[in-house]
């Protein structure tokens, strides 16, 4: 089995780049659901609970 080698100054580099765009890919994805779950819901396209547990608006 082959040992993994330490990565130099630049390979970490170009790690720690690809790590935050698919960080910051990730984030935009889950804020435009959230986005578009909000929008929906404020149509009214979606159910949303009131207080009372089982019963919908």
């Amino acid at each position: 089995m082959d040992r993994f080698e330490p990565l130099n100054e630049q390979e970490a580099k170009r790690r720690r780049g690809r790590n935050l765009a698919v960080a910051l890919a990730l984030a935009a994805f889950v804020g435009l659901v959230f986005a578009g779950s909000l929008v929906k819901m404020s149509q009214g396209d979606l159910p949303v609970m009131n207080g009372d547990v089982g019963v919908q608006r």
